[in-house]
């Protein structure tokens, strides 16, 4: 298991396109992925559009990426990339 703690600076947070594209990356894997947000207190599936609208991040917010399986580190990675390139926004 691999994790990365990221606070989300897209002025309109996980919103629907942001939230295709970075599930769109997450189905490439293999390994689970999965954020944990609002302190913990939730967790959301990446590789569904709805679990990661459901979690309602918005601008500011801090997530904790969580990759789990064969590829786990790939996966991190590109997600770091997509993140830092602010989701194709």
């Amino acid at each position: 298991m691999v994790s990365w703690v990221v606070q989300i600076n897209n002025p309109s947070g996980l919103h629907l396109r942001p939230a295709g594209n970075l599930c769109k990356l997450a189905i490439e894997f293999e390994s689970n992925i999965s954020f944990k947000y609002n302190d913990g207190a939730g967790i959301a599936n990446v590789k569904s559009v709805l679990s990661v609208l459901g979690a309602c991040v918005k601008c500011g917010d801090t997530v904790e990426f969580i990759c789990e399986g064969n590829d786990e580190e790939e996966a991190l990675s590109r997600i770091k990339e997509l993140v830092k390139n602010g989701l194709g926004e």
